[in-house]
């Protein structure tokens, strides 16, 4: 008769029973037996994904928004058919809903969201047994930055139909965000020529060495060192074509051109002065907030450290997308340039604070000789209480943004470019909206206003 080995999944001793006592008792003498827990054990539990997420669920919200998003433009590139060939890919709801509820909870990364699929709950109700992967998450953020925009859009104009959002004054921030470039790789006119010269040197020598021994590396290996080395130059080419704006830049400020570095990890990142008195590498991310509701109406990502200039162009955004500007603007004092002031004066009321004078008996408040209708204008509005009372407005919407989008992880950027920057930005602002949304209009998808956020 063979040997019959028995297996025991589960057993009294295996869940935690203490048969004998370590510690020596007198002869004759009743050891207690008792079951401790042991948490160590595994078990099998039959569930379904649904009964994971209670009713109200961050989720659940997440996913009645992406339901009646207009996500038409993503399936219209789709290739695979109902009925033909191709691998199915992953329907763009589910990308979308990850990376709107990864953003509330605080979530930037891909590669978290991807292991997080795999060990949260509510990662994994998103999902619904549909793999994800790290790769497919970047690309479908940094790819969707026209269709986000529209979202926006959409967003807001739903808001303005039931009236949640007024429009009648919006404030304007910056908040500069740390790029993804190190401050060792900005280099001068002359370091990044003689990058270049090397980077098109070791691409010619990778060739020559392949053609001298085709079989000293890999068709693998050969292809991964020439695609780093095309690369590399390409990104010096970048820097270096970046280089004439930031001379220019620099002559402005009274500094010598040929103090301008550029980046060759990302060209587009600028040195800026940050928050705590430091300069990294950043970039200048500017947002537009209804203040009545604090619905995001306008985002957009700068190059430069300044906010001045970048009045005008929200301001056209604004009206573009909600289709009329508001009655009041409200911004710091590093918006107020002359010229900007001009260029919005038929569109809207600018409450921005003017700058104190060098002699306390000149008010600032009095128009000066050189000063054109709409800074005059400007001028004595903002010597009234009204200004003064209104422009607190101001601070409470702006800065309560900008701590939002912090809190939720936009501390650090983990793209590069300008167009994948603000892919991100329009990403935080549905997010944001997306809250506002249940907050002030829950019926607009279909929630009633005593479901639990």
């Amino acid at each position: 008769m063979a040997h019959e080995q028995q297996f025991v999944l589960f057993s009294e001793e295996s869940a935690g029973e203490v048969a004998d006592n370590p510690v020596r008792k007198p002869v004759g003498v009743s050891v207690p037996r008792v079951l401790m827990p042991n948490r160590s054990q595994i078990e099998f539990r039959p569930c379904d994904l649904e009964s994971l997420l209670p009713e109200g669920h961050r989720a659940r919200i997440v996913w009645a928004y992406v339901e009646q998003a207009d996500l038409s433009a993503i399936y219209a590139g789709i290739k695979a058919v109902a009925g033909g060939s191709g691998r199915t890919p992953i329907a763009p709801e589910i990308l979308f809903a990850l990376w709107l509820y990864a953003i509330v909870e605080g979530v930037g990364s891909a590669r978290a969201i991807a292991r997080l699929t795999q060990e949260h709950d509510a990662y994994r109700w998103l999902c619904g047994g549909v793999p994800v992967n790290y790769h497919t998450m970047s690309d479908f953020r940094a790819e969707q930055e026209s269709l986000f925009d529209g979202l926006l859009t959409d967003s807001v104009a739903a808001l303005l139909a039931v009236g949640a959002v007024k429009l009648k004054r919006v404030a304007q921030d910056g908040m500069r965000v740390r790029a993804s470039a190190g401050a060792a790789s900005f280099r001068r006119r002359g370091t990044l020529e003689r990058c270049l010269d090397e980077a098109k040197t070791q691409v010619e020598t990778l060739k020559q060495q392949t053609e001298d021994d085709p079989g000293a590396l890999t068709r693998r290996q050969q292809a991964a060192r020439e695609r780093a080395h095309r690369e590399r130059q390409m990104r010096v080419a970048q820097a270096l074509q970046r280089l004439p704006e930031l001379e220019q830049l620099k002559t402005k400020q009274g500094k010598p051109a040929e103090d301008a570095r550029a980046s060759t990890t990302d060209n587009e990142a600028t040195v800026m002065k940050m928050g705590d008195g430091g300069f990294r590498p950043a970039y200048n991310t500017q947002w537009a907030t209804d203040t009545e509701s604090q619905v995001i109406v306008g985002v957009e990502v700068v190059t430069v450290g300044s906010d001045m200039g970048q009045l005008a162009p929200m301001v056209e955004q604004v009206r573009a997308r909600c289709g009329d500007a508001p009655l009041h603007w409200l911004v710091d004092g590093g918006y107020p340039a002359h010229e900007q002031l001009e260029a919005v004066a038929a569109h809207t009321t600018v409450y921005a604070p003017v700058p104190q004078t060098k002699y306390p008996a000149t008010d600032p408040y009095v128009p000066k000789a050189g000063d054109s209708e709409a800074v005059a204008a400007w001028r004595v509005r903002m010597g009234t209480a009204t200004a003064k009372t209104l422009y607190k407005e101001r601070a409470a919407t702006a800065e309560c943004v900008n701590a939002l989008a912090r809190e939720r992880g936009l501390t650090r950027l983990r793209v590069r470019g300008t167009r994948k920057v603000r892919s991100v930005l329009l990403l935080h602002a549905l997010a944001h909206n997306l809250m506002r949304i249940f907050a002030l209009a829950p019926d607009l998808f279909g929630l009633g206003a005593a479901a639990p956020a």
